[in-house]
């Protein structure tokens, strides 16, 4: 298009053409011109008028922006220029075959002018960074943490701001051969144990950490340090919010509790997970879910022919559905609502859109939640799954990968235990099936819907207290994308009836969590906000395992992936019991179902302990107050108070 700005750039590309060629003709000819060198040089004028523009144009000169002049911009001038040249000197040839033209002008005109638009491009930028944004300015004096790569491109676009609230006076970096030196003019004023002292020294109000894939280990004293100096800490994105897009001020954000419990980032073999999913047709069920939303945006990035949503909340499903349709306008999505304990509405799914790849994320997944609901997380986790299995094994689908989760492992609810139950059946009908039936393993996740992180903030937000159930209680956690990513990764690897474990790290305790997220509030905690301790709920356990007795853990080609050796099931004792399993959830009862559900996993020992009156649905009860069924329910469910 056409603008002011572009005309300009094309005016004086012409003076710069015209003055390079003079300047070749009276260096040829050491500064005095004949009338016949006269006359040669206005006929090469008329040429390179002609010929060098047009190529300028063609190859895209004016498209570029002078204030990110660099070193690409200058290959493509270099590029430019060259091709001019040759098609210039050409049409001169062509034009004055009888003439003797000096080659040596032509040399000194590709110098000159190559020389002339490269210093035009570059010197707005200098003069912009030097005399306009580089000048210090009034904004609050900060300190970048990190003067690699990142810390190089953020002084960059925070001097390209022309009212930039930050003024930059130093760099902190542990590389020993950057001490002393300079960034970009900025100096190197010492490394991270030094941060303290440095703030003060220099009056620092701001501290920035640009470290993207740095660790919590690594970023906890920082920002302890910038605690105890009592300024402001900002960090940048993670390297994978990095990737997509160019770094830009506005992409500087507070710390978050994921940058203090940072991990290495996932490494993702894509030719691998490519090979299965690119031109694919995908269903994803629970897409609209926490881990489902994300699986579809990772999915989405290899360009699958066709992603199909399955989910029953409506609402959500369109969220997802409108977001997918933006961030991919070339994806066909099918956004289905449907609910995995619809079997014939399943299997007609399968039937019509014939998908290739299946990843199950659909399930009740919060813990004393399905502890009051029993058979509504049976009929979901374990018969959804079975409805979900036994289409893709009846259609002859490639690829299922099953979410499932650390609290299947000798389950103390019913949750864990109905997604144990859906593991082992999955395991059982892999072993006659054609598709490769995979099950991801892992703990919780930062910031899912119904996780602490959200929790915790809110009832920071709202002034207290944080709610922790035991001081002692510990969990595993990931980010949504690692381990989303991961269970791409798993997908590719599995053979059949594996079950997959990924690497979630050491353990965090939830008090040290809720205390850190107080702190990153600016708040402190047991002063401004206090902790209340009310004890476990329904089914939770103080830690979660990972491996079932009998279960082997051996290495995989990705370090962050283990896999289980299975244990062997047979599907005849399973099949019955799933009928009987069925049959009690159909009918609410529960007695039956607890019982059914522990022959089915011998392991689920439920253990539920509450800090003084339990609530109402797990007291006894005197069966005279109450109708037979929920006398029923009311006595059978185990307590220990």
């Amino acid at each position: 298009m056409l603008t002011p700005r572009r005309i300009k750039v094309f005016l004086c590309d012409l003076v710069l053409i015209s003055l390079a060629l003079c300047l070749a003709f009276l260096l040829r000819f050491d500064f005095r011109l004949a009338p016949a060198e006269l006359e040669l040089l206005k006929d090469c004028l008329l040429v390179v008028l002609v010929v060098k523009p047009l190529v300028f144009i063609t190859v895209g000169f004016y498209q570029s922006l002078w204030r990110y002049a660099s070193l690409q911009d200058g290959i493509e001038i270099f590029k430019g220029i060259s091709f001019s040249t040759i098609l210039a000197v050409t049409a001169l040839l062509f034009l004055r075959q009888f003439t003797p033209l000096p080659r040596s002008i032509f040399v000194l005109d590709w110098f000159l002018l190559f020389a002339l638009v490269a210093a035009s491009r570059l010197v707005w930028r200098i003069y912009r960074e030097s005399c306009i944004t580089g000048k210090p300015c009034g904004g609050q004096r900060t300190l970048i943490i990190g003067a690699g790569e990142a810390g190089s491109l953020l002084l960059k676009e925070i001097r390209r701001q022309p009212h930039t609230s930050y003024n930059v006076i130093g760099f902190v970096d542990d590389d020993p051969e950057k001490r002393g030196m300079k960034l970009h003019g900025v100096p190197v004023l010492g490394v991270s144990r030094q941060l303290r002292a440095l703030i003060m020294a220099h009056e620092i109000e701001e501290v920035i950490i640009a470290m993207p894939s740095a660790n919590g280990k690594i970023i906890k004293p920082i920002i302890d340090s910038c605690k105890n100096a009592n300024v402001t800490f900002k960090t940048l994105p993670s390297i994978n919010e990095l990737i997509n897009g160019k770094l830009t001020v506005s992409q500087i954000k507070n710390v978050e509790i994921q940058d203090l419990l940072g991990r290495a980032p996932v490494v993702l073999d894509r030719e691998l997970i490519g090979d299965y999913l690119t031109g694919k047709r995908v269903v994803v069920t629970g897409a609209a879910g926490s881990i489902g939303s994300e699986i579809c945006r990772q999915v989405a990035d290899f360009q699958p022919d066709k992603l199909i949503l399955l989910e029953q909340a409506e609402t959500p499903l369109y969220e997802i559905e409108k977001e997918l349709t933006l961030r991919f306008p070339g994806l066909r999505v099918v956004p289905l609502v449907a609910d995995v304990r619809d079997r014939e509405k399943i299997f007609e799914a399968f039937e019509e859109y014939a998908p290739e790849v299946v990843f199950h994320a659909a399930a009740y997944k919060h813990v004393p939640m399905m502890e009051y609901n029993p058979t509504q997380a049976v009929l979901n986790n374990v018969f959804g799954s079975r409805n979900i299995a036994d289409a893709a094994h009846y259609f002859r689908i490639r690829n299922l990968v099953m979410i499932s989760t650390d609290k299947a492992v000798n389950p103390t609810n019913i949750m864990g235990a109905s997604k144990r139950a859906a593991e082992i059946y999955i395991q059982a009908l892999s072993r006659t099936s054609s598709t490769k039936f995979t099950t991801v393993r892992f703990g919780n996740v930062l910031g899912s819907n119904g996780s602490v992180i959200p929790l915790f903030k809110e009832q920071i937000a709202k002034g207290g207290p944080v709610t922790v159930t035991d001081r002692r209680i510990i969990r595993y956690f990931m980010t949504i994308p690692e381990a989303t990513q991961l269970v791409l990764q798993a997908g590719s690897m599995g053979r059949g009836g594996e079950i997959l474990v990924l690497d979630m790290g050491e353990p965090v305790r939830i008090v040290d969590l809720a205390e850190e997220l107080i702190r990153l509030s600016g708040l402190t905690p047991y002063e401004d906000i206090d902790i209340v301790f009310t004890g476990l709920r329904p089914g939770e356990k103080l830690f979660e395992e990972l491996l079932i007795d009998g279960e082997g853990i051996l290495p995989t080609t990705h370090g962050k992936i283990r896999v289980l050796t299975p244990v062997q099931v047979e599907m005849g004792p399973v099949k019955a019991e799933l009928e009987l399993l069925y049959d009690a959830s159909r009918k609410n009862r529960v007695h039956e179902l607890m019982a059914s559900l522990k022959r089915l996993v011998p392991e689920f020992k439920p253990a539920y302990s509450f800090t003084g009156e339990a609530p109402l649905i797990f007291q006894r009860v005197r069966p005279d107050l109450f109708p037979p069924l929920l006398a029923e329910k009311a006595k059978i469910l185990p307590l220990k108070k």
